[in-house]
């Protein structure tokens, strides 16, 4: 009887033990998987979470890279086709047509012709000054025209940007903001954003459409506006701060445009008086002793030493401006 009272009183205290080792341990094999599961699933979740967010800034840094490289490539087509003559008239803000172009050239070229001939003027000097007046003067005249009119969008298009950019965080749209520049802007801005206002309100892509007005006005200040409008379009992005910034580059780069222009200003005056000299000295000259200088307008051997001597004064006229202008 003793034996049998210390077996059960072993097996309670077993099956004590047992219960409370059970119950320490969670409750079996699938109450602690389950457990772990949850205490390492978080982690798990946030590095899930962590790849796919530099998945999708990979895929979006590759889709600005692809769209990049598309623009590169439309830019170079439009560069080449920027220099043809239909192109140079339009840059110049000219709605001339080619023939009109050209009709105007043989007036100047006749008319110098004309008047070599009245004067009694060698073969060779007649052949320079038909070839000058009509080839060289016209379109030296159109790229003096379209020089200026590029000079004058980029001093105002800083202050375009900057109009987009205060009508976008007031809550307007991109094309109410184009619309408000088409209207209020100074010229040129005000006439190509008002080309590129009816273009898009006539059906024309917003990309095209950037795509005609830098081919009207193919400056780098524009260009990168038409960058920053086309990747926006694409990836997404805060528009107001990207043309913010480019507003700031763009104010930047005119100042610098400006301090170089005063740092080579005494080059400048230097060449002008140099170049001014010698037809200055011929002149005054002419004016005092015209037996001396008439040999070399009526002989032949002056009439190609005049010519020799404009030709050199042209060579260094444009070699002295070439060193002293700094493009940006």
């Amino acid at each position: 009887m003793g034996d049998m009272v210390f077996i059960l009183a072993a097996a309670c205290a077993f099956i004590a033990v047992a219960g409370v080792g059970f119950a320490f341990s969670g409750g079996g094999d699938k109450t602690a998987k389950t457990r772990m599961a949850a205490a390492v699933g978080e982690p798990i979740q946030r590095g899930k979470r962590k790849t796919a967010a530099l998945d999708s800034a990979a895929q979006k840094r590759k889709q600005i890279q692809d769209s990049l490289k598309d623009l590169e490539a439309r830019q170079k087509a439009e560069r080449k086709k920027s220099l043809t003559l239909t192109a140079r008239l339009e840059q110049a803000g000219l709605d001339w047509s080619p023939t009109k172009f050209w009709i105007i050239s043989a007036i100047a070229g006749g008319f110098a012709l004309t008047l070599t001939l009245i004067t009694g003027q060698n073969v060779l000097v007649m052949l320079g000054a038909t070839l000058v007046a009509g080839l060289g003067l016209p379109r030296w005249v159109i790229g003096m025209i379209k020089g200026r009119r590029q000079k004058r969008f980029t001093a105002n298009f800083a202050d375009a940007l900057d109009v987009i950019v205060r009508g976008i965080k007031s809550g307007l749209p991109l094309n109410e903001c184009l619309k408000i520049i088409a209207r209020e802007a100074e010229e040129p801005v005000r006439s190509e954003f008002e080309m590129l206002t009816e273009g898009i309100a006539v059906g024309v892509d917003a990309e095209e459409g950037l795509r005609r007005m830098l081919r009207r006005m193919p400056l780098p200040e524009l260009s990168f506006f038409s960058i920053v409008l086309t990747i926006q379009s694409k990836t997404g992005g805060n528009l107001a701060e990207a043309l913010s910034n480019l507003s700031a580059v763009l104010r930047a780069r005119k100042m610098m445009r400006e301090k170089v222009g005063a740092l080579s200003s005494e080059a400048k005056a230097s060449a002008m008086i140099i170049g001014s000299l010698p037809p200055g000295v011929a002149t005054m000259v002419l004016v005092i002793s015209p037996d001396y200088m008439m040999p070399l307008f009526t002989t032949p051997m002056g009439q190609l030493m005049l010519l020799a001597g404009i030709t050199w004064m042209g060579i260094g006229i444009f070699v002295m401006r070439g060193m002293i202008n700094f493009k940006m």
